[in-house]
């Protein structure tokens, strides 16, 4: 299984937060739209929702791909494939729209926000003397 990374992004704000494997065993067949509970991530109170991510060699996922392939297409707009001009298209890899243990960053949005804002819950923890 590969390291997965939880980024949350929060009013312009993105933090970045690295899941242990039991957590990362809890994105498992979730689906890009998905509401995530912020209590199995240690965020009490939030409200996720999952926006999007990368596999483990850095392809996208597209909402529009069913299933967890990874599948070459034609495509005109993002994610994945940003045109220069107006009207070009490309093929190009990318990655379906539900989690698997390939994927290595999960992108989320806050939907409900706990009593703690996520720096206060983020910051580290000083050391006693």
């Amino acid at each position: 299984m590969v390291d997965t990374r939880l980024v949350i992004g929060q009013d312009k704000v993105t933090k970045q937060v690295s899941l242990t494997p039991e957590q990362s065993i809890k994105l498992k067949g979730k689906q890009i739209g998905d509401i995530l509970k912020g209590d199995d991530f240690g965020f009490p109170g939030y409200e996720f929702e999952i926006r999007g991510g990368t596999d483990k060699d850095g392809f996208p996922m597209r909402a529009d791909l069913s299933g967890t392939v990874r599948k070459k297409l034609l495509l005109a707009e993002g994610p994945g494939y940003k045109p220069k001009e107006a009207g070009i298209r490309k093929r190009k890899m990318v990655r379906g729209k539900i989690i698997d243990e390939d994927i290595a960053q999960v992108n989320v949005k806050v939907k409900k926000a706990g009593t703690k804002k996520i720096e206060d819950i983020l910051a580290p923890v000083a050391k006693e003397e």
